[in-house]
Parts: C-alpha cells; sequence; structure tokens
C-alpha cells in the first residue's frame, strides 16, 4: 500500500492543532502523549487499517484498534473526526458535560470509534488479544492494533496478556508501545526502570521491532508495513515505537510536566504557529 507521506503529514499538523486546541478549552486533558503518538495515529488510520467509519461495532472484514493508554484521548478524538467517524465540530465539546468525548474513551455514550472504556492503566492488550481470538474464531482474517504507553508495562496484567498471546499464537494481534521515556511522575527510569523492552518481549515470546524515528511519518509507515509483515507468522508483534512526549510543540517537547497540564492562551497561540492549518478548524 503506497503513503502519500505530505499528505499524511498535513494531516497530523491539523490533528496536531486539534488537541491542543481541546485541551486548552477546557483547561483540562493530557497533550503531552497525545501530540507525541499524532503521527503513529495518523499512520494507522490513514494508511494502515482497513476501517470503515460508518461504524460497524462488530467489525468483521475491519481491522480493530484499541486504545489501552486512554488518557490520551485527544488524539483519538481527533483523529477519528478527521477520518470521518463524527463531525470535527464535535471536539469543542472536550471534557464538558453530558459530552461523548470524555476525558477518558466510555462507551456508553455511544461514540464512533470507540469500543472499549479506557484509561484503566494496564488492561488494552487483554481486550485486544480477547479480541483478535474472536477474529479467529470467526475466521476473520482482519489484524488488531493496540497501543500503550511505556509506563503502562509497570501494571502486572501486560505481562500476563503478553504470556497469554504468545502461548496461544496470537498473530493477528500487532501492539505499539508509546515509548517515550516519561510519565505523570518523571521519567520512566526513575519512577520504575523497564530495563530492555526488546529482551523482555522476545523472551515473552513476541516478535519485536523497534520505530527509532517514532515521529517521522516515512518511518512510521515502513515500520506499520513491517510489522504487518510480520503477522501470521505464530507470534503476536511488538513495535517500540520511539516518540518525543509533547512532539511538534517546542516548549512541550521532551518534558513529563505536559503529561496532563493545559496550555494558556500565550501558549495555545504558539503551538498553533508552529502547527499550520491544513483541513480547517472545527
Amino acid at each position: 500500500m503506497s503513503a502519500d507521506i505530505t499528505k499524511l503529514e498535513q494531516i497530523a499538523s491539523q490533528v496536531r492543532r486539534d488537541i491542543v486546541r481541546m485541551v486548552h478549552s477546557c483547561q483540562s486533558g493530557h497533550p503531552g502523549g497525545s501530540l507525541g503518538c499524532t503521527d503513529y495515529f495518523v499512520a494507522l488510520y490513514f494508511h494502515a487499517m482497513k476501517h470503515d467509519p460508518s461504524f460497524n461495532f462488530n467489525a468483521a472484514g475491519e481491522d480493530l484498534f484499541f486504545l489501552s493508554n486512554g488518557h490520551i484521548s485527544p488524539v483519538f478524538y481527533s483523529t477519528l473526526a478527521r477520518a470521518g467517524y463524527f463531525p470535527a465540530s464535535e471536539l469543542a465539546t472536550f471534557r464538558q458535560i453530558n459530552s461523548r468525548l470524555q476525558g477518558h474513551p466510555t462507551t456508553h455514550e455511544h461514540l464512533p470509534g470507540i469500543r472499549i472504556a479506557s484509561g484503566s492503566l494496564g488492561q488494552g492488550l487483554s481486550v485486544a488479544i480477547g479480541a483478535a481470538q474472536a477474529k479467529k474464531l470467526d475466521k476473520d482474517a482482519q489484524t488488531v492494533y493496540v497501543l500503550l504507553g511505556d509506563g503502562e508495562l509497570q501494571e502486572g496484567q501486560v505481562w500476563e496478556a503478553a504470556m497469554y498471546a504468545a502461548h496461544n499464537k496470537m498473530d493477528n494481534v500487532i501492539a505499539a508501545v508509546d515509548y517515550n521515556g516519561a510519565q505523570i511522575d518523571g521519567a520512566t527510569k526513575d519512577v520504575l526502570s523497564l530495563g530492555d523492552l526488546r529482551a523482555k518481549w522476545e523472551a515473552f515470546g513476541w516478535d519485536v521491532l523497534d520505530i527509532e524515528k517514532g515521529n517521522d511519518m516515512a518511518s512510521i509507515i515502513s515500520g506499520l508495513d513491517e510489522a504487518k509483515s510480520r503477522s501470521g507468522q505464530g507470534k503476536p508483534v511488538m513495535i517500540l515505537l520511539h516518540t518525543g512526549m509533547g512532539y511538534g510543540v517546542d516548549f512541550m517537547m521532551g518534558s513529563h510536566k505536559w503529561h496532563g497540564v493545559a496550555p494558556n492562551d500565550e501558549q495555545l497561540a504558539s503551538a498553533l504557529a508552529q502547527n499550520p492549518e491544513t483541513l480547517g478548524d472545527y
């Protein structure tokens, strides 16, 4: 599948604008990880995945995506809106009372594109593996994707799921870790070191690949294509996605302090100036 890198980069610029505007408008939310994962989300929804914005919940014959680190909901919501799941104008309701766009994705509001409530860290990989196993039982050859945070790997349930997936040869799962080295309280190496993640996942029976430039669209496209080529070979696939917290906004980049802090008016203007409008602001 060929990719128009320039077009994808333009979409990513708009998604970054959406993220900072959403978080600024309610003075609440998580911009750092959302900005860092923007390029991955755009590559996934506008290149890698087979999906239908008309949203059949069961998604027979479609790829699935689950967001485990649900606090980065701004990037998820923006990507879904820009991919046609719901009007971009609804992004203006982020974190408002009675909005379908809550701080963590939920299901009782019936927002197209959202299949599970997430944000209670450690659970998403288990759900993705269950969905992948259902696809195998249904003889559905499509792929299940899931994203986790690196700090989330400090949760024990992740490793139970990792064992289960390898033992059951869940080779229709492509997981990714947002490997930015930062979590709410500081650097992951200081809070609870993750050690050698490649060695860990390989020891658990996964096929592991690194995307060293996790904020470079061409590198992400290449990495996702490589991951897809490795699926169906008897092992689940893990992508270590090396991103930068707050990428695309210079004063946020590389700092865990922007994990869950909203920009003020002046900071918003600066962030928007660094990311050109490409699809029209909501």
